[in-house]
């Protein structure tokens, strides 16, 4: 409110000063008993009230659950272990990053105007210094419900690439996989080789199998991986069209009874990506718990965890 100047009288001067006097010190009065009401609403202010301190008993008490709990859970993995004849217990892959690692096409991967043209990135190792990798299984021919349990004991994390063709006949397997938080990717229709076809062959492929995965599963891959790992321009630019962000695919593949490199050294390395498949006796010397054993036998002896892919990209 601004300010009026006012003339007084001498009478009036002197009441208006003792008026004000006792208003001030009404107001003073107010605010040491904590019941002023600045607002002018009628209500008074409440003091805040704080709450006691937990006793230390109580204190003590959650610190035990929680040490009850980690053990718990520390006993139940090892049980798990044992039950799948593991010879030691998974690592466990430390926390997701809060800042994503840059994606980029690994060298000698890419096609002409790859980054320019904006088309999804084909990496076959994430960029980390952590001991970790990342297990990726393709296909979808098996359906093996023992390798489903074990996983989830284990509580291990992996990512599926899917071919409807060889999913369709019981797509309740792989919603009880994405249920147990396992993403399903891309991997086509019908896992042709798909630099033979056309641009308009390929996209019906790929934008096919999102259709599939989004109507059978709930939610559309950002991940593909061509079939066979072979791809060209018109590839990537149909997966793009198609909603696809990351082509992974991959540094090593295990198998039952061996394991496959694309690097000289023939090691693993931070941040590999492991390709393995849904295939059991019928292809291989055994069934993919026996797959899923060699796998983790081996890096948990050198010292490596199973991360979850989609959680750096």
């Amino acid at each position: 409110m601004g300010t009026v100047g006012q003339k007084y009288k001498k009478g009036a001067l002197v009441a208006s000063v003792s008026i004000r006097g006792g208003l001030v010190l009404l107001a003073v009065a107010a605010l040491v008993s904590g019941c002023a009401d600045p607002a002018g609403t009628g209500v008074r202010p409440q003091r805040p009230l704080k709450a006691p301190p937990a006793p230390a008993a109580d204190l003590q008490a959650d610190k035990t659950r929680i040490r009850a709990a980690r053990l718990r859970a520390e006993q139940t993995r090892i049980a798990a272990a044992r039950h799948w004849g593991l010879k030691e217990v998974p690592l466990t892959a430390p926390p997701a990053p809060v800042t994503k690692p840059r994606i980029t096409t690994r060298h000698g991967f890419e096609v002409d105007g790859h980054e320019e043209k904006g088309l999804p990135p084909v990496f076959t190792t994430v960029p980390t210094e952590q001991k970790i990798v990342f297990l990726t299984i393709d296909d979808g021919a098996e359906k093996d419900p023992a390798f489903l349990r074990m996983m989830s004991e284990l509580k291990i994390p992996y990512t599926a690439f899917l071919s409807d063709y060889l999913v369709k006949d019981d797509y309740g397997y792989f919603a009880r996989m994405r249920d147990a938080g396992v993403v399903l990717n891309n991997h086509t229709l019908h896992h042709p080789y798909l630099p033979a076809l056309s641009y308009a062959r390929q996209r019906r492929e790929i934008c096919g199998m999102q259709d599939v995965i989004e109507k059978r599963f709930g939610k559309r891959p950002t991940l593909f991986r061509p079939p066979y790992g072979n791809y060209n321009e018109d590839t990537l630019r149909a997966a793009r069209s198609c909603g696809i962000k990351y082509a992974p695919i991959w540094n090593e593949e295990v198998f039952v009874d061996r394991w496959e490199y694309r690097e000289w050294d023939q090691d693993i390395h931070p941040g590999d990506i492991v390709l393995s498949h849904f295939r059991g006796r019928k292809d291989w010397k055994g069934t993919m718990p026996d797959m899923v054993r060699r796998f983790l036998n081996r890096i948990t002896a050198e010292g490596y965890a199973v991360a979850r892919l989609e959680d750096y990209l």
